[in-house]
């Protein structure tokens, strides 16, 4: 069978409201199950739910959202509403949190080991569910005091077209990402909540398929997970959800060994992405231009200056989001400037 038509049949089995499996070519899969998720959190004690070797490709799939939410706005009850279900009645409340995310994973890459980098390749990304859904919370997000109530609302997804239905006359393209992935901490459990050094929440609408994101390894196998499928996002994510939907993700992994390296960096086919981190957007601002320069000094052998001069010639800072607490910006720089655009 052709890749072409692999897609259509995928496609055609989306159409016909069932569940599509995973690619021929992909040598692992997992799907999501009490015993196959992390409900809130990255753990560094946490037993791997499956080990591959670097270069193997993983199907994953992934969940998001409040089953009775859900069905009360009016979605079809689907496998990943089922799957939602099934952990809320068999993951133990002293088992969850302190983060709201349904984590899939973790997933161990042999050989990964402290102090190297993990190179995750976003293979492909797939819709789950022709819904998506949004949420405006009582004091959270950007505008808190302007809006304290809750609103919840359900977004009709339209796969033959790749968009978003979200209200008559008002259709948005679709750009899939996962807004939550990374590798375990070196002790104990860090909260999926606010982004951190080891990637998590970073919500960072860039990170689409094609892309390749560099995290730092903290434990042997890094415990790569992911979750908080996003069907679009602006940068910011102001009202505090993006369109959040169920996805599918396609992963290839590779071990850079004993690399330094202290925060998550990505590289789409156009771009290099640094990220910056913190409660203040001013210094989340100074991070994310920081990891440029140290991107340009020990891989592109600038000198600081020049470093330092170029990101300001030709990076751009965007505002990933400012609603997980931990703040996000990012700095992009086109390939295409570096020469030969690699």
């Amino acid at each position: 069978m052709d890749y072409n038509t692999s897609r259509f049949l995928l496609v055609l089995a989306f159409a016909l409201g069932t569940l599509a499996e995973s690619p021929v070519w992909a040598q692992h899969a997992v799907h999501v199950s009490p015993a196959t998720a992390q409900w809130g959190f990255f753990a560094s004690d946490a037993k791997p739910v499956l080990t591959v070797k670097p270069g193997e490709l993983v199907t994953i799939d992934t969940i998001c959202g409040i089953p009775e939410m859900l069905e009360r706005l009016g979605a079809a009850t689907d496998d990943p509403i089922r799957e939602m279900k099934e952990m809320y009645a068999k993951v133990r409340v002293e088992d969850r949190g302190p983060g709201p995310h349904f984590l899939t994973g973790p997933v161990a890459i042999e050989g990964a080991m402290p102090g190297d980098v993990l190179e995750v390749e976003i293979v492909e990304i797939r819709l789950r569910s022709p819904y998506g859904w949004m949420m405006i919370q009582p004091g959270a997000a950007a505008l808190r005091d302007e809006y304290p109530y809750l609103r919840e609302k359900l977004i009709a997804l339209d796969l033959r077209k790749m968009t978003a239905e979200f209200a008559p006359g008002i259709s948005i393209p679709l750009h899939p990402f996962f807004g939550n992935f990374g590798v375990a901490p070196p002790t104990g459990r860090l909260d999926s909540g606010p982004p951190a050094y080891n990637g998590g929440n970073m919500d960072n609408k860039w990170l689409v398929a094609g892309t390749r994101v560099y995290l730092p390894v903290h434990v042997p196998g890094a415990l790569f997970s992911v979750g908080d499928g996003h069907a679009i996002q602006g940068d910011g994510e102001v009202c505090g959800t993006a369109i959040e939907t169920n996805l599918t993700g396609v992963f290839r992994f590779a071990v850079h060994k004993n690399k330094k390296m202290l925060w998550p960096r990505a590289e789409t086919p156009t771009h290099i992405i640094t990220m910056g981190l913190h409660e203040s957007l001013d210094d989340a601002a100074r991070s994310a231009t920081r990891e440029m320069v140290d991107y340009l000094v020990t891989e592109r052998g600038l000198s600081r200056d020049d470093a330092y001069m170029l990101t300001s010639a030709a990076a751009d800072l965007h505002v990933t989001q400012v609603v997980d607490g931990v703040k996000g910006v990012h700095a992009m720089l086109p390939k295409a400037v570096l020469g030969s655009g690699k």
